[in-house]
């Protein structure tokens, strides 16, 4: 027998994998690593939700069990639970009135900025003007420009204007501060429009009234809802400009909770219901218009 032949006989047969079994293994494989990953994120979702989850337990327990244990007591006594904390909370004049002030800040403040925006974007767009380049030059430098710039300016100005302290001073300070950011985000949506639809648009006789409600409007209407709950978040969520603009009687939700961190210890109850209201209204409104928000992500990751 030659040495070739011993060499043959001695290897093992080598035999191929069935197709079936190749898609099982690939399948398994797919799950298991789909499980690590949903794993991980839901662990990660958990304790990104632990402050939050502690807030809205520690807005149902009472001051006095507040200051003696840790939410998390709740566990194992579930009987400390109670919802006097938010009858007492809509009982309190003064938050009920702060809540209203951020509703009739906050609103106005977003249809504002997302109606000017839109046209002043549309405007820059697809409109040819004179200085259109330097307008949109300038609104890309008011960018830069910090909030604590226009404190001392438009306070003087306000209080010439008799506005200083009011809600209207408020907004306008929003609108005027949310106001670049608008324009410079629609107008690059904006110009995504197929120029060829605006002309045949155009060659049909539409104006540019028409065009912009009839065609760019609904087309940027997932930009216009993500700068809408951007735009709501931010204004719903500040105290530095409320802080200073408002007056006791217009102050908002935010200014109203951080007057009463001087007595920590005895509103505990109120601050806790407090804050987690605050706080659920901006979360209403993001999953209220999720699909934009989601729709504008995938659209700028297509362009």
């Amino acid at each position: 027998m030659t040495a070739d032949a011993v060499t043959t006989a001695d290897a093992a047969p080598v035999r191929a994998t069935p197709p079936g079994a190749r898609k099982k293994q690939s399948a398994v494989s797919r799950v298991l690593g789909n499980t690590v990953v949903n794993v991980v994120l839901v662990i990660v979702a958990l304790f990104w939700m632990i402050p939050t989850i502690g807030l809205f337990i520690a807005s149902l327990r009472t001051s006095t069990a507040n200051t003696s244990s840790g939410w998390w007591t709740v566990f194992t006594a579930p009987a400390q639970l109670t919802i006097e904390n938010y009858a007492n909370l809509l009982q309190n004049s003064t938050m009920v009135a702060s809540f209203w002030n951020s509703v009739a800040i906050t609103v106005p403040t977003t249809i504002l900025v997302v109606v000017i925006g839109a046209l002043a974007g549309y405007a820059l767009a697809w409109v040819d003007f004179r200085g259109r380049d330097v307008v949109l030059v300038v609104i890309i430098a008011l960018l830069a420009v910090p909030l604590q710039v226009a404190f001392i300016p438009l306070a003087r100005m306000f209080g010439q204007l008799g506005v200083f302290g009011s809600i209207g001073g408020v907004i306008a300070f929003h609108v005027a501060f949310g106001l670049p950011f608008a324009i410079f985000l629609l107008r690059n949506f904006f110009t995504q429009v197929p120029n060829e639809l605006l002309e045949a648009s155009r060659l049909d006789g539409a104006g540019e009234w028409r065009i912009f409600s009839r065609i760019v409007l609904p087309l940027g209407l997932p930009a216009i809802a993500s700068l809408a709950i951007f735009q709501f978040l931010w204004t719903w969520n500040d105290m530095l400009v409320a802080l200073i603009f408002s007056s006791p009687s217009s102050q908002p939700l935010t200014v109203a909770l951080q007057s009463q961190l001087r007595q920590f210890s005895s509103n505990l109850d109120i601050l806790a219901s407090g804050s987690f209201l605050s706080m659920i209204v901006p979360l209403i409104v993001f999953f209220a218009f999720q699909r934009y928000f989601v729709s504008a992500l995938l659209a700028g990751s297509n362009r």
